[in-house]
């Protein structure tokens, strides 16, 4: 089930009204429960069991975790949460791709190997929610936070539908004490629920998938080269599409939990505004990066060992956030040419650093102050606006590497933007499509410009009620006269 269909409409609504009954809050948590079992059972009823095998286990093993003093027996049930969550996910999402690189590993050095090709079905969202209840089982053995009192409690914290099939990435003091007491959302929280739900699918339904989709499609399953114009349209359309997709996901499972009375953490916040690339990963997929920085990058020695391992484990935390978006090497370099931006970020940073220090070095440089693997960069200064376009230009060329299925494919898109390769036939794109792209990804810069400081919310706060319901109308027929162009959200396939 989407939230971009009609059939989700109808689910909401009785959810909302389940939730709005004289009935106990542990009723209405075993509704929430069931609800949420429904909504994944829509792709394939089968993975419930997945789903439910995973719950269990890491909240008995995390459980033992807090309360085991034996340290040797805490190494061991940490070790089953690890393979049991990370077993699951290798062999459902890298099976395949760890088998194909073995028998060409196989057959490089002369055996000749061909196995039969495994069927596997990728689950939904098994990426999120393993992610989601790794980090209960860590934080249990580093007894950073507390065992959630019940089952119920913690299976709806791994499978509240709102964000379970893609994110934000909870972590459990974020959600698991809104359901020890009743909630239920006010006037004014169901209205701006309402709002983040219809803006979500605005950016879904009608920016992403009827403006910019065709036209990255035709430009990314293009198998010929083409003229510079129509491979950087296509590139800025991608840029664009996976904005609106993902960021119109988040924001309208904020909008839905927030309809409930439930608070999901922020997961975008402009990341095209950013002013540098480690602005750009405090602002995109906001709930992805802090879970690679706290439990990899820092636990892997952060910016504490210095210099040498600062930026190892810089590239080694982007590597492994480019393979969990998907088991394919392209992705890997993705978040490899990301490790690289920051790293010479990073070296521009502390070199201008050491250029202004003060003689007698009493001032140490504020970039290693933190506990990062982004380096601190002022919010404005001067020329603010064109390193974050700069910024911007980068970011689109790595998402040739994320959205190409090869990497004959990202190298042809890459000679092509950079006019190295004659076209192979005539214009593939039409006067009109690659304006509309231009007009498209110009409004989206202007506005993540307008906004970087704020929010959605505080914005529409300011604005009259006969503006604000005005914009509110327009976005809603609009989503209605796109409905039939909708697709499915990309980052369901991770």
């Amino acid at each position: 089930m989407v939230f971009n269909s009609y059939t989700f409409v109808i689910f909401f609504a009785i959810i909302l009204g389940l939730h709005n009954l004289p009935i106990s809050w542990k009723a209405k948590k075993i509704n929430l429960l069931i609800a949420s079992y429904l909504f994944y059972a829509a792709w394939n009823p089968p993975f419930i069991l997945l789903l439910w095998l995973s719950t269990v286990v890491d909240y008995f093993v995390g459980r033992a975790l807090y309360k085991q003093p034996n340290k040797r027996k805490r190494h061991l049930l940490l070790v089953v949460s690890l393979i049991g969550n990370l077993g699951m996910l290798c062999f459902f999402k890298y099976g395949s791709f760890i088998l194909e690189n073995f028998v060409m590993l196989i057959n490089a050095i002369g055996l000749d190997y061909h196995p039969a090709q495994p069927n596997i079905i990728l689950p939904a969202g098994i990426s999120f929610y393993t992610f989601t209840t790794l980090c209960y089982t860590i934080d249990m053995y580093k007894k950073e936070s507390k065992p959630v009192k019940s089952l119920l409690d913690f299976s709806l914290f791994v499978t509240f539908f709102p964000h379970l099939v893609a994110g934000p990435i909870v972590r459990p003091p974020q959600l698991v004490p809104q359901f020890e007491t009743p909630r239920k959302a006010t006037s004014q929280q169901l209205l701006n629920g309402l709002l983040l739900l219809t803006l979500g699918l605005f950016m879904k339904v009608v920016c992403a998938d009827t403006l910019l989709a065709a036209t990255s499609d035709a430009v990314f399953g293009s198998s010929g080269t083409m003229g510079p114009l129509d491979a950087w349209a296509g590139v800025l359309a991608f840029s664009g599409q996976i904005f609106f997709d993902f960021a119109g996901y988040s924001t309208a499972a904020i909008g839905v939990a927030l309809c409930l009375g439930f608070i999901l953490p922020q997961n975008f916040l402009y990341p095209y505004a950013a002013i540098g690339f480690s602005d750009f990963w405090r602002r995109w997929h906001i709930t992805l990066s802090s879970w690679l920085r706290d439990y990899l990058y820092i636990p892997l020695g952060g910016n504490r060992e210095g210099k040498f391992r600062t930026y190892i484990n810089v590239m080694i935390t982007m590597l492994i956030g480019g393979l969990w978006h998907g088991a394919n090497w392209t992705f890997v370099a993705w978040g490899g040419l990301h490790g690289l931006y920051l790293w010479m970020e990073r070296a521009w940073q502390q070199r201008n650093v050491k250029a202004t220090r003060l003689p007698d070095n009493n001032n140490p440089p504020h970039v290693m102050a933190t506990a990062s693997f982004e380096p601190v960069l002022p919010e404005k200064r001067n020329g603010g606006f064109l390193y974050a376009l700069f910024t911007f230009l980068l970011i689109c060329v790595s998402w040739v590497f994320f959205r190409s299925a090869t990497f004959a494919d990202a190298w042809r898109l890459l000679n092509s933007m950079a006019g190295q390769a004659p076209p192979s036939g005539p214009p593939l794109l039409t006067t009109a499509a690659i304006l509309q792209v231009t007009i498209v990804v110009s409004l989206m810069l202007a506005f993540h410009w307008f906004m970087r400081d704020t929010t959605v919310l505080k914005t529409a706060a300011k604005l009259p009620w006969w503006l604000l319901s005005v914009i509110w109308a327009v976005l809603l027929i609009l989503i209605i006269l796109s409905q039939g162009t909708s697709k499915s959200f990309i980052y369901f396939q991770f």
